[in-house]
């Protein structure tokens, strides 16, 4: 049977980590699962829950659509957790089975119960969750920002699993971020949360522009993350080199925004150009590093036009 909102304990006091973990407090986390529980009433088409036993940590996971289609595993960005794809859902799930994962270092169930070293022990976490779902090949991958990071790394050690796989504004993998985000980012880490809200705020200029109601209330949602958890180092996931991608064989998608902030998309998708152009990229207009959120019916019709070409 599905098991929710479980965490580690066991493993969590094997490895001095307080009951609460990954939260801040036991306050925190009641406050955190209260609000989790809300907004996934916004999920708009029926799902069931497990809670995923891994070496790293429990592993919660929401899965949608039909049981017999193809799997379509999501990866959210940073900081963020698997509600985040409330947009996209819907329309995915008609033609998938939809496999939302809580990352190990997001703002979800998750609670991870040891450290990632580096890329190798973040795709063995991944590989172990699709040995446990009992998905071995065809698999199709979507990773938003740090999911897209991920995504990457995945297809260099694991190509014969993969079915297709789209690359949303990846924040690692494809090009360095920028010193501007990096100082950014550093600012709202030490100075606290007046300029993390400025930096989201930063990060989601388009979707203010278009929606502002919504998209404060998003912004709330992923400060609210940050009260309530304890701060962790994310792994570091290295830049692909030349002949890696180059290399890649597995049908790929690559999307960024032409307002993105994180780093230069007109040198991301030149270096794509030059050294892989096996990898189809596309450039969304009106969009920044909010890019599913800002223009969300054009990033669905682009996914599913490339999952959906034979």
């Amino acid at each position: 049977m599905p098991k929710k909102h479980q965490t580690s304990g066991a493993a969590a006091k094997k490895n001095k980590f307080p009951p609460f973990h990954p939260f801040r407090s036991g306050e925190a986390k009641e406050k955190f699962l209260k609000f989790y529980d809300e907004l996934a009433k916004k999920w708009p088409v029926s799902s069931e829950t497990l809670m995923l036993d891994t070496p790293f940590g429990n592993t919660f996971v929401r899965i949608s659509g039909p049981v017999d289609a193809p799997p379509l595993v999501l990866l959210h960005a940073g900081g963020n957790n698997s509600l985040s794809w409330i947009p996209q859902v819907k329309v995915f799930s008609g033609n998938f089975r939809i496999y939302a994962i809580d990352d190990l270092y997001g703002h979800g169930l998750t609670a991870n119960v040891r450290s990632i070293n580096g890329p190798e022990e973040y795709t063995d976490w991944l590989t172990g969750i699709f040995d446990t779902l009992n998905l071995t090949s065809g698999i199709n991958l979507i990773g938003m920002s740090w999911g897209g990071g991920l995504t990457c790394h995945y297809v260099l050690r694991y190509p014969e699993r993969l079915g297709k796989i789209i690359m949303l504004a990846p924040a690692a993998g494809i090009y360095p971020v920028s010193h501007l985000f990096m100082m950014r980012a550093l600012i709202s880490l030490l100075a606290g949360e007046y300029f993390y809200k400025k930096l989201l705020q930063w990060l989601f200029k388009d979707y203010l522009k278009k929606d502002r109601a919504e998209a404060e209330k998003e912004i709330e949602i992923l400060q609210s993350g940050d009260r309530l958890f304890k701060p962790q180092r994310l792994p570091n996931l290295p830049l692909l080199t030349d002949r890696e991608l180059a290399n890649i064989a597995v049908p790929a998608l690559y999307i960024v925004g032409e307002n993105e902030k994180i780093y230069s998309h007109r040198k991301a998708l030149l270096r794509l150009h030059t050294i892989a152009p096996q990898i189809k990229t596309e450039l969304i207009p009106g969009a920044g590093h909010d890019l599913t959120a800002a223009q969300p019916e054009l990033i669905n019709k682009k996914i599913m036009d490339f999952l959906m070409k034979s």
